[in-house]
């Protein structure tokens, strides 16, 4: 028993260590995609194996002469836009979103007024959303040059949906590019309205796509999340697609009612066609300095002379809100990735909002969640810390034992196992409490680190945010006091070299859980202090009755 114990508590260490490393990719990060290639009948206007990262204005005619006048200047210029929930930046060469900021989500508690930036083109950090239209005629790319009304667009109190409109024209072919934007959503609708003036039926497509740079340098990280893209069809809801495997096997594939987005710690920014009826070209395509392309062109179209044609689709940009999610498209919410035991991690974040929505604070949600479970194991639990404690009782028999047969270790089992029937004992029952929490603390782990509900959620006192690290270590330290406090309440193993490893336990843990996120912890000192006093309870109802078999 002792020595099954005692593997149990190093897998236990071994998995937790695992927790912030690279394992997360073992289910399902490199998984390869295959390429598809694409059947039926083509397309108009554009070939099925063509990328709009492909297209080049200059040779395919797509800047006439009169829009190159000022083309440097206007390249450079840029619209922002104002809403209740973003702020924006869009820029005249392509009107491509190169910034995006989050009202609503500050950077840190410290600095409120300073909204986390999502988008962005920077030195640093390339995270834009590109779009246009492929066409073997006049149409816009996200190369060419578009004007707008105003450089600057603000929702005004009242105001329900803001329009912002920018507009190309050449060769007798007119494109305005409109953004709407609904208060309170994340959902921004994006339209092209393509006129056709000439004398011939126009053939093409249109296209959005996410350029998003690899922010992976290397090394040791103690939080791991996946960022990367992620695709979803009717066959597979929730598929990734690393940065790596784009790298080796670009993505080139039809899919009817499916998304693709690129998604971080908290945050997605995803492609959502707006008829799922309809067959999309998904790509993903690598262009070297660890840049890549994500994304999807619609069916074509033909518009004749004289007639015109609006193309729609949908961008989401903000914070991976289960619930709005789920609304938007099918599986989109799966981006709130929990993992292999989502299955545990589902309920868990059920339980953890309902609470939630009658508390109004996340640290006592997480502690009545554990109550909860704990009341959930009580009789399994229960079971194992009795066969515990009669372990306890019977240890000082155990010992002399040991001493007796330590030269027959035959012998000595075959005593031993006499000793449980005896007392009816299982030896094992002790290991059952340790099964019970492994995967429940793996699935609140991801509970905790996927849940932008905890993003700077405060418990109480010093703990400001129970999705980063206690500041002061107070909850860490009172982690390693239960878990010490817990290790004299169970008989210590017979042998010493494995009494020695667990009693530095407590002192490794404290240090290991220092790094952990404080609601993480806060679960684990309320699961630890209901379990003493659970055991301790156990241990004197055993101690009145004088039986090691007596029921609690």
């Amino acid at each position: 028993m002792d020595t099954v114990r005692f593997i149990l508590v190093i897998t236990f260490i071994m998995v937790s260590m695992k927790l912030w490393t690279s394992w997360e990719t073992t289910y399902g990060t490199h998984q390869q995609t295959q390429i598809q290639e694409v059947s039926g009948q083509q397309e108009p206007g554009i070939t099925t194996n063509e990328m709009p990262v492909f297209v080049e204005p200059q040779t395919q005619g797509q800047i006439s002469s009169s829009s190159q006048v000022g083309e440097t200047s206007l390249s450079n210029s840029s619209v922002s836009i104002n809403t209740d929930i973003f702020r924006l930046v869009i820029n005249n060469q392509g009107a491509g979103i190169t910034q995006a900021a989050l009202v609503d989500f500050p950077v840190s508690l410290d600095e409120p007024d300073n909204p986390f930036v999502l988008l962005e083109d920077t030195m640093e950090t390339t995270f834009v959303v590109q779009g246009g239209l492929l066409s073997d005629q006049a149409s816009p790319t996200q190369q060419s040059i578009y004007t707008s009304p105003n450089d600057s667009y603000v929702m005004q109190d009242g105001q329900e949906v803001l329009r912002v409109p920018f507009n190309w024209e050449e060769n007798g072919v007119s494109v305005t590019k409109t953004y709407e934007f609904t208060r309170g959503s994340h959902l921004v609708k994006v339209y092209y309205s393509v006129k056709n003036d000439t004398q011939q039926v126009w053939r093409g497509r249109s296209y959005a796509q996410i350029k998003r740079n690899d922010p992976d340098t290397g090394g040791m990280r103690f939080i791991y999340t996946y960022t990367g893209t992620v695709i979803s069809s009717p066959e597979n809801r929730y598929k990734k697609i690393a940065f790596d495997d784009i790298d080796e096997l670009p993505l080139s594939t039809q899919i009817t009612d499916g998304w693709i987005a690129v998604i971080q710690h908290y945050f997605l920014t995803g492609l959502v066609p707006t008829n799922k009826e309809e067959s999309y070209h998904y790509y993903t395509k690598s262009l070297g300095n660890k840049l890549y392309t994500s994304g999807l062109i619609s069916p074509g179209r033909e518009i004749i002379p004289g007639q015109e044609f609006v193309f729609s689709e949908q961008i989401y940009i903000g914070p991976k809100d289960q619930e709005k999610l789920a609304g938007i498209a099918d599986g989109l919410d799966l981006t709130v990735d929990y993992g292999m035991l989502w299955f545990i991690a589902k309920p868990l974040f059920w339980g953890l909002e309902a609470i939630h929505d009658r508390v109004g604070n996340w640290g006592w949600s997480i502690i009545l969640v554990t109550v909860f479970l704990k009341l959930l194991f009580y009789r399994l639990s229960a079971a194992g810390y009795r066969s515990m404690a009669n372990m306890r009782r019977v240890q000082p028999r155990l010992m002399s034992l040991k001493e007796r047969y330590k030269d027959d270790r035959v012998k000595m089992n075959q005593a031993m196992m006499q000793i449980y029937k005896e007392e009816k004992i299982n030896p094992f029952g002790g290991c059952f409490p340790i099964l019970v929490q492994i995967p429940v603390f793996i699935a609140l782990y991801w509970v905790l680190l996927e849940s932008v509900e905890l993003r700077q959620a405060g418990f109480m006192f010093w703990i400001k945010d129970l999705s980063t690290p206690d500041p002061y270590w107070v909850l860490p330290l009172i982690m390693g006091i239960t878990m010490f406090i817990q290790q004299k309440l169970n008989p210590a193993p017979m042998d010493p070299v494995q009494a020695k490893v667990m009693m530095t336990l407590p002192f490794v843990f404290t240090v290991f859980f220092g790094f952990f996120p404080s609601g993480l912890v806060l679960y684990w000192v309320a699961n630890n202090s209901l379990s003493i006093l659970q055991q301790w309870r156990i241990m004197k109802n055993l101690e009145k009755a004088g039986l090691g078999h007596k029921s609690n």
